[in-house]
């Protein structure tokens, strides 16, 4: 079992900036791909930003450009940085681990496929 602990979120005015970070334990391999996946509010979960081994990230179009993913180098800790926020950014982000994602550049967009979980984090941008 992998265990994922979040941290970071809370409330910031349109335009600021947020981190947060996500520090895995457990049987974890730091081949694994690590991720960020966000739900609004009535929405599906989506995919915001991923990373594997190749180490070439994952941006969706609505946070390219403003968010950025990291790892540390152990590769057991993954961080989003989170710029120019939107009111629409507001939402519960999760961290998540894939054992195998379908290459090392490439990620599930359903969140069915990702196979562990942190317990989320509120991030809430206010217009």
């Amino acid at each position: 079992q992998v265990q994922l602990v979040e941290s970071g979120g809370g409330l910031v005015q349109a335009g600021g900036s947020l981190s947060l970070s996500c520090a895995a334990s457990g049987r974890f391999s730091s081949n694994y791909a690590m991720g960020w996946f966000r739900q609004r509010s009535g929405k599906e979960r989506e995919l915001v930003a991923a990373t594997g081994w190749s180490r070439i990230p994952y941006y969706s179009d609505a946070v390219k450009g403003r968010f950025t993913i990291s790892r540390d180098n152990a590769r057991t800790s993954v961080f989003l940085q989170m710029n120019s926020l939107k009111p629409e950014d507001t939402a519960v982000y999760y961290c998540a681990v894939d054992k195998t994602p379908p290459s090392a550049a490439t990620f599930y967009r359903d969140s069915a496929q990702w196979d562990y979980w942190g317990q989320g984090t509120q991030v809430t941008v206010s217009s």
